[in-house]
């Protein structure tokens, strides 16, 4: 049976069905966890579809995944040192599917200089040539930078590790950075959050050629679906990468529990209401007041892990009146109850 690679609109990573072949990048600095998420996951894959009689479970012509690991050389050497054996890139040039995983880089600016230097140009021309070819093309956290500094985000939609958002955002203003998902799939092209959704990401690849397959990876595996990175974004963190922003978060932060009015935010930290505006969005990618309902989020979900006070207190104290309120925010952003952070 024939896979039909297609580049649409449509929420598809690749037409599945039965022999994906997949090419898997890897470049010296390479993250180990990502790589290796990546080969377990569609292993199991492949494991699962065959065993699936066996457990009882009625899968027709099971799909399966062809996976050759590509490289500029021989062998490659991971961000945590250890060597991975690679063929050729020209094996990529018959895959239906390259995947990108992460970069091992904990600093920005090591990224930025790594993505976009000449030690990476064969990656990111090999990455351009299987989008001119129509090559469904996947990679998380890090990785997205490779595919954006390629070019091939322009225009659509895409995700990445939620710590470097306003890097990505600042870098590549042709790109629809959505935060509000783990996995994004855009006209061909997934990509997904931080360091460890690149299970999600290989999940997400299995799911679009078989969920019963996907679903019994995940339970095997022990995997829990994550909708949204929002769960685990650290507000104050995203907040230090401009110093107006920075300042409005301190000055939030200090008055939770009461109104908070933004044209007084701006003029307590000495700058415009429409610059602070501008400031948050060009950084975050949202409106000041809906920064403060993270902030306050975060706060709430921290009371509620670490103390026994009731609900309504802790709405009152993060500056919510009634605290259905809260509890309806809470469960949007973080897709838990007030029950299930407690951890009851």
């Amino acid at each position: 049976m024939q896979i039909s690679n297609h580049i649409s609109g449509k929420n598809d990573i690749i037409d599945s069905v039965y022999a994906m072949k997949v090419a898997v990048l890897v470049y010296d600095g390479v993250f180990d966890s990502g790589l290796a998420a990546i080969l377990d996951v569609l292993d199991s894959a492949n494991a699962m579809g065959e065993e699936a009689d066996a457990m009882g479970e009625e899968i027709v012509e099971p799909p399966s995944w062809n996976v050759t690991t590509v490289g500029l050389q021989p062998q490659i050497r991971t961000g945590a040192g250890h060597l991975v054996a690679a063929k050729p890139l020209a094996h990529a040039d018959a895959a239906d599917l390259l995947i990108v995983p992460a970069l091992a880089a904990r600093r920005s600016a090591a990224l930025l200089d790594h993505v976009s230097g000449d030690q990476s140009l064969p990656v990111r021309n090999l990455i351009a040539r299987a989008r001119e070819r129509g090559t469904a093309i996947a990679s998380a956290c890090t990785g997205t930078f490779l595919l954006a500094e390629a070019g091939v985000l322009d225009g659509l939609r895409a995700t990445t590790t939620w710590w470097l958002a306003p890097v990505f955002r600042a870098r590549y203003p042709g790109v629809q950075l959505d935060q509000s998902r783990m996995v994004i799939v855009s006209d061909g092209v997934t990509t997904a959050g931080a360091a460890f959704g690149h299970v999600d990401l290989t999940l997400a690849i299995v799911r679009a050629s078989s969920p019963a397959v996907a679903d019994l990876v995940a339970r095997y595996l022990v995997v829990d679906e994550r909708p949204s990175q929002s769960a685990y974004t650290i507000p104050s963190a995203l907040a230090q990468s401009d110093s107006t922003v920075a300042a409005f978060e301190r000055w939030v932060r200090e008055r939770l529990a009461g109104p908070i009015s933004i044209p007084e935010a701006a003029q307590a930290i000495g700058v415009s209401n429409r610059t602070l505006q501008r400031s948050i969005q060009r950084t975050l990618g949202t409106s000041p007041i809906r920064f403060i309902q993270d902030l306050r989020i975060e706060q709430a979900s921290h009371l509620l892990r670490t103390t026994e006070l009731p609900l309504e207190t802790i709405a009152r104290r993060v500056g919510y009146e009634h605290p259905n309120t809260l509890r309806v925010l809470l469960r949007e952003r973080t897709g838990k109850t007030t029950m299930a952070l407690r951890g009851i």
